[in-house]
């Protein structure tokens, strides 16, 4: 088993050169999914730190796992990576049901939807997304134990506490 600090520096070295839509180096959203993993364990802050890996990088899972990641580290990557023809709605609700998956979701959501991060983009771009990860967190918040989502929400995006409590107050 690789260590947290290894895994990170593969993350960076995987992620190197890539930026996100703001022109943030991308490195700094993956150690934010992780960091809201924490109150999990190792296994997820590992899993946060690659997951996007597979999807947006050149490596493979069979690539990691011959990296010395975990065989379940790299389940829950691949369970949360787009695959071709899987509408986005459709992966969402698969992920809702695998507990760890969800919880890895629930903090790549929560930064996402972070609006440091979307001041940068275009306003039609913000609506769509914005309103995209807002149903995402319909089927995952309802698929994980309220105290885990707050958990995550605290760590990554504490704005999105009102909403949290505002679905729980209308569900009581």
């Amino acid at each position: 088993m690789r260590t947290v600090e290894e895994v990170d520096a593969l993350a960076a070295a995987a992620h190197a050169g890539q930026v996100d839509k703001a022109g943030v180096p991308y490195i700094e959203h993956v150690r934010a999914v992780a960091a809201g993993l924490a109150p999990f364990g190792d296994r997820l802050v590992t899993a946060g730190l690659l997951h996007d890996v597979v999807e947006d990088t050149r490596w493979t899972a069979e690539e990691l796992r011959a990296a010395g990641v975990p065989g379940d580290v790299v389940d829950l990557v691949e369970a949360v990576s787009n695959q071709p023809g899987v509408p986005y709605e459709e992966k969402i609700r698969r992920i809702a049901g695998n507990r760890e998956a969800t919880l890895l979701k629930i903090a790549d959501n929560a930064h996402n939807s972070r609006a440091d991060r979307a001041a940068a983009l275009p306003e039609e771009t913000q609506a769509r997304l914005g309103a995209k990860y807002r149903a995402a967190r319909e089927v995952l918040w309802a698929a994980a134990d309220r105290a885990d989502v707050e958990a995550v929400v605290t760590i990554v995006n504490p704005a999105l506490l009102d909403e949290l409590r505002a679905r729980g107050a209308a569900s009581s």
